[in-house]
């Protein structure tokens, strides 16, 4: 993801914020709708191909749902780094002036347990969690995108899935930046894998084809989700856990089993915007919410400073500190875990917390604790003309997830066993510690950090975003929307500008990224308040869209090779 597929990825996006397709007419909204409707459409999306999927639905009189999952089903074929059938995900709705969200996150397998992956020596070995069959959690995408277009879908389900097969079928032009990310992350997922084999058909500049994930995805068109969680898809998922030299968990009556969930998003208001998002299993909502409205109330500390000096950034890390230690204790699956989501998100004890900011320098990280009484991946937005919006984020956890290809259906597992706290107190692969709230049990759902959210204002869509990007995900969406709404940036300026990071541990460490974070004077005013800086890979891939008026502005972030459609 860098040098050449970096500037790729830049031209690429840049080149395409300005399109504006034409949209064939549409069926006229109903009064109510009237009210929210839109000058166009529109769609930020990963990669060019997805968005031109949800284009071709759009212009066919589809919905925001219709587009979102043709862009879904579609980034399965031509982003495989994060795109996918064999994941899962989250899916916050605004449809006909309400508000949903749909979790279709993976669950663990009947026969996961709590220490599946500790050694004999009783510690975590990480590699068993993120590489191989036994990382594998039960996908709930196919699940997922089935139930959101049996509730909204206005095209057929043959429609949505149309894009997707013909690019499977007939193949995709693989860029640069995905034939970087194939080098970089082979020496990983190829372990003990099929991955290397499978990826060595994708050359740069080159069609690729994927015959066997056409018919895995015509089955799904013709059965429905029963094409992929019963018969010939779920023999070949069930029938790969017993190849390797690692044996994974999940059967067919798993498959069988498993269940999106229609869940009560969080709600909250921040700067006159309603803003809805992800509640749990997703941390991020929750996070998100917190971090806003802390930065709102210590608006006596952030007035005047410059957006990423170094005693902005030490404020914001103030901030990230609290909301981590937090993270680390109370959240979970609230199937399983009673969350304190009421308590957490009051307004009360978010002003509390706020005050426990250090202006000066970092609070001792010890000295951080839950403040409460004890009791990869890949995103896209979309709006249609009507005035709805879908923000949705899934995942296959590490690039290209555990690996694993099915074999005989063409698609890849996820590593999302991972997420789980493998043993309370041990980081996962995002280096992110996690509490019992998050333990292993069988159809647990594992924590998250995916946060698709959407902003309104007097009832009309003001904002879809959201991004990939694990533990960093929650704090690069608070960056984007304080540089859009606190610093009054242009939206393409807003993603564009670098970002920070900071996740409680390691201690008082920020991490910034590769692009020339750090001036000598930023650097020395960030290591004289006690910080270590640490330089990682880029933060996110936000997918944005801002509505002006009435008008749609996309902002496909240029660290990788989104792509902005506006459709007339």
């Amino acid at each position: 993801m860098k040098g050449a597929a970096r500037l790729f990825g830049l031209v690429l996006s840049l080149a395409l914020a300005g399109l504006s397709p034409t949209l064939a007419a549409a069926r006229a909204p109903h009064a109510a709708a009237s009210q929210r409707a839109l000058a166009a459409g529109a769609v930020a999306s990963p990669d060019i191909y997805g968005a031109r999927a949800a284009q071709a639905v759009l212009r066919q009189g589809g919905n925001a749902v219709d587009a979102a999952i043709a862009t879904a089903f579609t980034l399965a074929v031509t982003y495989p780094e994060a795109g996918n059938l064999g994941g899962g995900g989250f899916m916050t709705v605004y449809m006909d002036g309400k508000p949903y969200f749909l979790d279709y996150r993976e669950t663990a397998p009947a026969a996961a347990t709590a220490g599946m992956y500790l050694n004999a020596a009783g510690d975590a070995d990480p590699n068993l969690s993120i590489v191989g069959n036994l990382a594998a959690g039960v996908p709930g995408t196919v699940r997922g995108l089935a139930e959101a277009h049996a509730r909204f879908g206005k095209l057929s389900w043959k429609q949505d899935m149309a894009p997707a097969i013909a690019l499977a079928r007939d193949g995709f032009m693989v860029t640069p930046q995905l034939t970087g990310i194939l080098k970089g992350a082979s020496p990983s997922v190829g372990k003990g894998t099929n991955f290397d084999a499978w990826a060595a058909g994708m050359k740069a500049g080159q069609r690729f084809r994927q015959p066997q994930l056409a018919e895995t995805l015509q089955r799904i068109a013709d059965q429905g989700p029963d094409g992929f969680y019963k018969g010939v898809t779920a023999d070949r998922i069930v029938a790969q856990m017993a190849r390797g030299p690692i044996k994974g968990l999940i059967t067919h009556a798993d498959l069988e089993a498993y269940k999106a969930v229609w869940r009560e998003p969080i709600v909250g208001d921040w700067h006159g915007f309603t803003l809805i998002t992800a509640p749990p299993p997703s941390s991020g909502g929750i996070a998100l919410l917190q971090m806003l409205r802390m930065k709102a109330d210590r608006e006596d500390l952030f007035r005047g400073q410059a957006l990423n000096s170094a005693q902005y950034i030490h404020l914001v890390a103030e901030i990230e500190k609290r909301v981590f230690a937090d993270r680390a204790v109370y959240l979970g699956d609230p199937d399983f875990v009673k969350v304190p989501v009421a308590a957490l998100t009051d307004p009360a004890y978010i002003a509390g917390r706020a005050r426990q900011i250090d202006s000066a320098k970092p609070s001792p990280t010890e000295g951080v604790a839950p403040g409460l009484e004890k009791p990869q991946t890949t995103h896209f937005s979309v709006v249609d003309r009507w005035g709805n919006a879908v923000s949705n984020t899934y995942t296959l956890n590490g690039w290209f997830g555990a690996g694993v290809v099915v074999e005989g259906a063409g698609f890849l597992l996820n590593d999302e066993m991972d997420d789980f706290s493998a043993k309370p107190g041990t980081p996962n692969m995002y280096g992110v510690v996690g509490g019992t709230a998050n333990a292993i049990a069988p159809g647990k759902r594992p924590l998250s950090s995916m946060t698709p959210t959407i902003l309104l204002k007097d009832g009309r869509v003001a904002m879809v975003i959201g991004t990939p990007g694990g533990s960093r995900i929650f704090t690069s969406v608070f960056q984007v929307l304080a540089n859009a709404y606190d610093f009054r940036l242009p939206l393409k300026a807003a993603v564009g500008a670098p970002r920070y990071h900071h996740q409680l541990l390691p201690p008082n460490t920020i991490f910034a990224e590769p692009y020339g974070p750090y001036s000598p004077a930023l650097a020395q005013g960030l290591k004289a308040r006690g910080y270590v800086l640490q330089n990682q890979d880029y933060n996110g891939d936000i997918e944005a869209i801002e509505v002006m008026g009435r008008t749609p502005v996309v902002a496909p972030d240029p660290r990788a090779r989104g792509a902005g459609l506006v459709v007339r």
